[in-house]
């Protein structure tokens, strides 16, 4: 069996890395930067669900003069959405053959180190990826993404355990224009118009997207679109790494090409004060249980890291996506 005190060392190292390494997996995506940036990663402390409480109707008021009656009907006015746990996990082992090739402390660290930062990449890229997911993947275990709470089709579908087909629940539709036919194929001249119809529906007073994600091909568009003099871009976002541009005071996000999750020829409209990432506190990219995880029946040590939560909801009326109409790939 290979020696327990070098698991120490393998624990110690997640440990000492745990905010880095929660932190390193929000500014991957240019959604949890944003929320993370705004304070809307909020951790849970527990409960069999993460609710989030929703205010959708309007007390009683009226215009009166004299004696006139004033109505109190006590509407329902507030509600919740309830969403469920999901969890990640990535594993860091060393076998003991690899543990005496690396004898030595600082050789060692170094071996962990790699291990770590391999981890923390399957990380971001899981993260990364269930954000644009609509939750079934994995057999509704993956997260509950834009997918799911920003549908193609907003008239259909459970979300946070409300669902939106049902009469009364139009408060939780999000904003959709969707391109069905070849016709319809957004070109540079009406990328615009289509983007200004979708943000104006998400627009409620000073309530309105802050932050529009986009696949390539919708990228690229709207910035073919752009004269040079309207190319404008957030200074903090570009200094974090996103390739950004401006549409009515929101921040246009490129995340597509290699490595972006965005499916294709989607382009979402998000007010992100409305979202949030909901991780448990005590399974935020944390090592997860005992410590000294010795296999039995292996010359081997292990660890694994944890996140538990979900990305949550609390308005969809105030979110939107447009969808280009997308060429059906011939059968091969």
């Amino acid at each position: 069996m290979a020696n327990p005190n070098f698991n120490d060392v393998l624990a110690t190292t997640i440990e000492s890395r745990e905010k880095f390494l929660a932190d390193n997996v929000t500014k991957n995506n240019a959604l949890l930067y944003r929320l993370n940036e705004r304070g809307n990663r909020r951790t849970v402390s527990g409960g069999s669900k993460i609710v989030e409480p929703i205010a959708y109707g309007e007390t009683d008021s009226a215009w009166y003069s004299g004696y006139d009656t004033l109505s109190f009907t006590n509407p329902q006015l507030f509600t919740a959405a309830e969403y469920s746990w999901k969890l990640l996990a990535a594993s860091v082992g060393a076998s003991g053959e690899e543990l005496l090739a690396n004898s030595g402390k600082e050789r060692i660290i170094d071996l962990f180190e790699a291990k770590i930062d391999n981890a923390e990449k399957t990380l971001r890229n899981k993260m990364s990826a269930a954000i644009y997911s609509d939750g079934t993947g994995t057999s509704g275990k993956e997260l509950t993404g834009l997918r799911a709470l920003v549908a193609d089709d907003p008239t259909t579908g459970t979300v946070g355990g409300i669902n939106r087909a049902t009469a009364g629940n139009e408060f939780w539709r999000n904003q959709a224009e969707v391109k069905a036919t070849a016709g319809d194929k957004l070109t540079i001249a009406t990328i615009y118009g289509a983007m200004n119809d979708i943000y104006l529906k998400c627009s409620r007073g000073t309530d309105r997207p802050d932050l529009i994600v986009a696949d390539d091909t919708m990228y690229g568009l709207y910035e073919s679109s752009l004269v040079p003099q309207q190319r404008f871009m957030d200074s903090k976002l570009a200094d974090a790494g996103f390739q950004n541009l401006k549409f009515k005071g929101a921040d246009v996000i490129y995340d597509g090409g290699q490595g972006g999750y965005c499916p294709e020829g989607h382009m979402y409209f998000l007010n992100t004060k409305y979202l949030k990432l909901r991780p448990h506190k005590d399974r935020d990219f944390r090592l997860i249980g005992d410590r000294n995880r010795v296999a039995i029946n292996q010359d081997a040590v292990y660890a694994i890291i944890g996140w538990a939560g979900n990305l949550t909801m609390s308005n969809a009326s105030l979110q939107g996506v447009l969808v280009d109409y997308v060429t059906p790939t011939s059968a091969s």
